[in-house]
């Protein structure tokens, strides 16, 4: 079963921690791409650029309104976006809980042109 595995984090909780503990966490999520990568369950990574560079869309009498940035009230933003294929929910909540020490972590099926792969 594919999974979309999203993370979010927050930019100032992240800067806020001491650089040895940022490079732990990033060696974390590195190591398990690699475990992921031998078994076959890693699909792919995107991670997110700068949320400086991103435009949020929305329509308005039918016509675009593109401002800057994500939504405005957010205060996590989406740092990275991993595709797994694995068996099932429960490993897919086994390989979300050591990414989420300091983010929040989503995890969505996906669904294929037939539906939902359940």
């Amino acid at each position: 079963m594919k999974y979309v595995v999203l993370i979010y984090t927050n930019p100032a909780t992240w800067s806020a921690l001491p650089a040895g503990e940022q490079d732990r966490v990033i060696k974390v999520h590195n190591d398990l791409i690699d475990r992921l990568t031998e078994t076959g369950e890693f699909v792919n990574i995107y991670r997110m650029a700068d949320a400086a560079l991103t435009k949020t869309v929305r329509l308005q009498g039918g016509a675009p309104v593109v401002t800057d940035g994500p939504f405005g009230e957010a205060k996590e933003l989406l740092a990275s976006l991993w595709e797994i294929d694995v068996a099932g929910v429960g490993r897919a909540i086994e390989i979300a809980t050591p990414l989420a020490q300091y983010c929040t972590v989503e995890l969505t099926p996906v669904m294929d042109a037939a539906g939902l792969e359940m």
